[in-house]
């Protein structure tokens, strides 16, 4: 939600603060880059420490960053918080930690899949409220959303959330010690990079949208919120069908079939675009398959990056989280460069082709 609730705001805050569209997009980039940063200390702080008290930790530092940003009226200022408020990436670093320390195989993996779901209901519905609150109020009101939805999540947290870590080592050097052994597995970073690859994408998609969307096909901030939706709501259905089909198909099987499904549907962009049917529906009714291959991807390879010791666990979420976010906001950045005001939808669909050509290239190391 801290990622895309304001999306559809971008432009506006733009005029806010008189600043280029480049810039204010730093706000979106900036923040996926941090969120690489945070993760390579939350996981092995959790492995020390536990997860419970690092998930707490982090929605208060995630609150204050975010009351930060609602009072900030220079807009260097306003970037300092929001990149503060990347600490929120612990709370998803644990969730798949947590399913590693009670569960394993394909339960591991069905489990990931429903949390998954839930997570995916978000980017759903966050840019279409953002949408219309920014319509019917400002920018400002997309950060009071954040705040009160923290607070909430932060009193069901410290009510309901127990222990689960197996072991806790507070060896000094466990974030050291740990990344050493995984950098040396290759089957780790084989599946760190599939996942890096396929939320990659998303980025891509999740930086270029809104331009796109008001420039190129000059949708109001509320119609682009209910368009974006159509890719989250393919990885739902994408996160249903691998909770169901780990019974019967391997986590490799799931991922290439994914690549393959999210590739059909950017060829399809591309080939009907070429036809002369340029059209939002065209466009973002298609990516809903690359929403659909994401939701195969990301939790099969998220649990075989996952299959490590159990001391190890956090640290591995955090690296590889750190990897594939880092990596998504490198990639990103191409979006930066291939689209423009007049660029057309062609060059950040070419884009995604090829992140998802690169998955089965990526899952060919592990052979």
């Amino acid at each position: 939600m801290a990622m895309s609730i304001f999306l559809p705001s971008l432009p506006h805050m733009a005029e806010y603060y008189d600043v280029g569209y480049p810039v204010i997009q730093l706000s979106i980039s900036g923040y996926i880059a941090m969120t690489a940063v945070v993760q390579l200390f939350a996981g092995p702080l959790s492995d020390r420490y536990g997860r419970r008290p690092v998930v707490l930790g982090a929605i208060v530092a995630f609150s204050l960053a975010t009351l930060g940003c609602l009072l900030s009226e220079n807009i260097w200022l306003f970037m300092l918080f929001r990149m503060l408020q990347a600490v929120v990436v612990t709370v998803a670093i644990i969730a798949r930690t947590v399913v590693r320390d009670v569960d394993s195989g394909p339960l591991a993996m069905r489990r990931m899949s429903y949390i998954m779901m839930g997570m995916s209901l978000v980017p759903m519905i966050s840019p279409t409220l953002g949408g219309f609150l920014s319509e019917y109020f400002d920018w400002h009101a997309a950060f009071l959303f954040l705040l009160a939805f923290a607070l909430m999540v932060g009193v069901l947290a410290y009510f309901d959330m127990g222990e689960t870590a197996q072991q806790i080592n507070q060896s000094s050097n466990t974030r050291n010690q740990g990344f050493r052994t995984l950098i040396k597995d290759k089957h780790f970073v084989s599946n760190s990079l599939v996942t890096m690859l396929s939320n990659g994408a998303f980025l891509i998609f999740l930086s270029a949208g809104p331009l796109i969307a008001t420039k190129h096909y000059d949708l109001s901030p509320s119609s682009f919120g209910l368009y974006f939706a159509l890719t989250p709501a393919g990885y739902f259905l994408g996160n249903y069908l691998t909770s169901h089909l780990s019974q019967t198909f391997c986590s490799k099987v799931l991922i290439r079939m994914g690549s393959g499904v999210a590739a059909l549907g950017l060829i399809g962009i591309i080939i009907i675009a070429n036809c002369g049917a340029d059209m939002p529906s065209v466009f973002f009714g298609l990516m809903f398959f690359v929403g659909l291959g994401n939701g195969l991807i990301i939790p099969s390879a998220t649990i075989r990056m996952l299959n490590v010791a159990p001391t190890l666990i956090g640290s591995a979420s955090g690296l590889g989280g750190a990897i594939m976010t880092a990596g998504g906001a490198l990639l990103s950045l191409s979006s930066d460069i291939a689209v423009y005001p007049d660029s057309g939808i062609l060059p950040i669909t070419s884009v995604l082709l090829a992140c998802f050509v690169g998955v089965p290239l990526i899952l060919s190391m592990q052979d």
